[in-house]
């Protein structure tokens, strides 16, 4: 006779949805600052141009930069705004 064994959670349920998920855009030889600026100013919310130029730095300086976090279907949704508009991403994130 076999027997269940039921193991305890580790995560409650919908755990893939919560959570803190990371939108991480690359360093790339063909986009330029201005394009990288605008576009997470048009993409992301509350980005403001200013904001967008000094992502682009920190991007250009260390390869990549987070430029948003939060839920996974925002993330999901987010990154492919920007990777569409022809940024180089990263993999999405659970951080």
């Amino acid at each position: 006779m076999s027997q269940t064994i039921e193991l305890p959670r580790t995560s409650g349920p919908g755990t893939d949805h919560d959570g803190r998920w990371r939108v991480i855009v690359r360093n790339d030889d063909h986009n330029t600052f201005d394009h990288v600026a605008r576009t997470l100013s048009q993409c992301i919310p509350g980005v403001s141009v200013q904001q967008g130029f000094a992502f682009a730095e920190k991007i250009h300086a260390s390869g990549q930069a987070i430029v948003w976090t939060g839920h996974k279907e925002l993330a999901e949704h987010y990154w492919e705004l920007l990777k569409t508009a022809g940024l180089t991403m990263a993999p999405l994130e659970k951080g």
